[in-house]
């Protein structure tokens, strides 16, 4: 059963008002951040059965022999599972799962299976995330209708929400580093396991997570998205830019293409809600990326309460270079030797399609982190009001920061029986590098496609 927690008012979940923001968090409320509360607004004790510990600060340094630039070292190698989830024990442990994680269970009855580990709760960010976040809590004031906020910067902007959508934009603007650097592959995989992998070196400014910036400073400019194709050759040399804003709705997202072979740069103006993102082979919308992102005006967007749910947490195996490609990326699903499930406290964050809106999700429900604000689930229900799809980030500290994160994010479609993959990087001599130095504005402009968009 979900348990209704006393900082959530039924009442201020279900509606906002669209010219103005919801209350202020009490005083009071505020006082329990780092207290009985995380920094970020978790709960700091562990559940009444013990099977959650208490947090108590999560990862706060790399494991011994660790290298910046090298991939993640497993902090915990010697944990083995406690059990593991098959569809012939399904039944003892559903009250712990998502109608998506057993879909799962039900559409490959012979080789999905949920490892379940020790629960270890590793989430932690940097302390000047932590003081920004507490600010934040009394600051933070939603605008127009939910599509933007302001009086918010440089950590969680509603670490004690009070509605649906403040729970929302926590997931949106999570914190991942300044400014990262890395070459990363997507693959979809057919029904039959074959997959034809597109790689691409990324660069991502998070401007809101510019410790030099301010709120002020943000034009409605959340980050820049830099992508430039590698392989395969009859893509190589594409190049992808967006300025993400703050208030879609107010400014949409500005996005524009390099194509190599005609060496033109053109706006992509319909990079946004439902659009099928060719890379994934249609498997992937543009707001299903990252989980969640964009403009969150097309739904309406309630906070459930919590509940405790087997996630993905720790995922160290599943982006080890020992894992090859081949042997992770199997018929209908990740090879589940490789993945890693623990018990948290999660967020349920329920958006439904509002009257008169459009796009082919009618429904999609998102368990977000307690301890990160990271989408660890997210259900997505087609205009039957069916089950279609199930997305699941496998989280891990990315202890170089530190941050909570997702080693690989992974989108099923139930009814294609195939699975799309973003962020491989196995096989690539180095992973995410989160210490090059913060470009300004100038770099991420539509001239540098043409520039650097070659073959």
């Amino acid at each position: 059963m979900l348990k209704k927690l006393p900082l959530i008012s039924a009442a201020v979940a279900l509606a906002l008002s669209a010219s103005s923001a919801l209350a202020s968090v009490a005083p009071q409320d505020v006082a329990k951040l780092g207290t009985s509360l995380t920094p970020f607004g978790a709960e700091k004790g562990g559940n009444a059965a013990g099977t959650i510990p208490a947090w108590t600060g999560g990862i706060t340094q790399a494991p011994a022999g660790y290298k910046p630039g090298q991939h993640h070292l497993d902090p915990f190698p010697e944990d083995k599972p406690l059990f593991t989830i098959t569809k012939a024990n399904l039944d003892q442990y559903k009250a712990n799962l998502t109608p998506g994680q057993i879909a799962l269970f039900n559409a490959y009855p012979n080789s999905f299976q949920m490892p379940v580990y020790q629960t270890r709760r590793t989430g932690s960010a940097p302390q000047w995330v932590y003081d920004n976040t507490v600010k934040n809590a009394s600051s933070a004031k939603l605008l127009d209708g939910g599509n933007g906020y302001a009086d918010a910067y440089g950590g969680i902007p509603f670490p004690i929400p009070q509605s649906g959508v403040e729970a929302l934009w926590n997931h949106i603007v999570r914190y991942r580093g300044s400014y990262i650097v890395r070459r990363a592959s997507e693959v979809a995989v057919q029904r039959n396991g074959d997959y034809s992998l597109v790689t691409s070196q990324q660069e991502a400014l998070f401007k809101y997570y510019n410790p030099k910036g301010s709120y002020a400073d943000l034009n409605n400019v959340l980050f820049y998205y830099l992508s430039f194709t590698k392989s395969p050759a009859r893509l190589a040399g594409g190049a992808t830019l967006v300025h993400e804003t703050l208030d879609q709705v107010q400014e949409p997202r500005q996005a524009w293409g390099y194509n190599a072979g005609q060496r033109r740069v053109r706006r992509a103006p319909n990079l946004a809600y439902d659009t099928p993102i060719a890379a994934a082979d249609g498997l992937r919308t543009a707001d299903d990326t990252d989980m969640f992102n964009g403009a969150p005006d097309r739904y309406d967007w309630k906070l459930v309460g919590k509940k405790e749910l087997y996630i993905p947490y720790n995922n160290y195996k599943v982006s080890s270079p020992e894992v090859k490609y081949k042997d992770l990326l199997q018929p209908g699903h990740l090879n589940p030797a490789f993945t890693r499930n623990e018990l948290h406290r999660v967020w349920v964050v329920e958006g439904t399609l509002k009257e008169g809106a459009r796009h082919i999700y009618s429904k999609r429900t998102l368990y977000l982190d307690e301890d990160s604000w990271q989408a660890a689930v997210v259900d997505q229900y087609d205009g039957r009001g069916e089950l279609w799809r199930v997305s699941m980030a496998y989280l891990k500290n990315y202890y170089d920061l530190p941050t909570t994160w997702s080693a690989l994010d992974v989108f099923h479609d139930l009814q294609a029986r195939r699975y799309h993959v973003q962020n491989l990087d196995n096989e690539e001599p180095t992973t995410i590098d989160f210490t090059q130095a913060i470009p300004d504005d100038g770099y991420f402009k539509p001239s540098a496609l043409r520039r650097r968009g070659t073959r």
